[in-house]
């Protein structure tokens, strides 16, 4: 029999007994190499249309190209090294990632210009990353439903406090509002 070496002999429960236990092998764990691409598009679609991302990153551009121009104009002429708008915005870049550049602003409104970008730029660049983190990750808690139960139970408790009247509006707005609110859900799971 060829599925003998397969086979561990266990302890006898009652004598005569032969009990075997078919040995198994664990499945290897096999290593992925290619990437989830479904699953990256997803991630990055959910970045995007849930997240701030791009308001964010548009007015950082906003902001770049606005200094970028405010740059050259300080400093063309004058900065044998800024001689065009392209190389302004390539040294507010450099400056945006706090690498700086070999040629740096000459004229005072120049190195007012790029001191006030490269410190604004700087916080708004990393503060985009982190607030797109933070966004991306608090979208599990996003729904406020336990908010909105809790707040209910915290003012039902101070009913006490309330006149007849107030109490009677209170429960004709309460029950429009649920029906309302059920009627919507009840026509949305029909139209589905």
């Amino acid at each position: 029999m060829d599925g003998e070496e397969n086979l561990e002999q266990l302890q006898q429960q009652q004598p005569g007994d032969k009990v075997f236990r078919l040995k198994r092998r664990r499945p290897r764990r096999r290593l992925r190499i290619t990437p989830d691409v479904p699953g990256v598009f997803r991630f990055l679609r959910q970045i995007v249309t849930e997240t701030p991302l791009i308001p964010l990153i548009l007015a950082l551009i906003g902001l770049w190209l606005l200094f970028s121009w405010g740059f050259y104009l300080a400093e063309r002429g004058v900065n044998e090294h800024i001689n065009s708008y392209g190389y302004a915005l390539w040294w507010t870049l450099t400056a945006m990632q706090t690498r700086g550049d070999i040629a740096g602003p000459i004229t005072a409104p120049g190195m007012l210009i790029g001191s006030i970008w490269s410190i604004l730029s700087t916080v708004a660049f990393f503060g985009v990353i982190i607030g797109i983190l933070y966004a991306y990750f608090m979208l599990p808690r996003r729904r406020p439903s336990r908010e909105i139960v809790s707040a209910l139970q915290y003012n039902l408790e101070q009913l006490e406090n309330l006149s007849v009247d107030e109490l009677e509006l209170l429960r004709e707005t309460t029950v429009r509002i649920v029906n309302a609110q059920i009627g919507e859900l009840k026509q949305r799971s029909s139209g589905q």
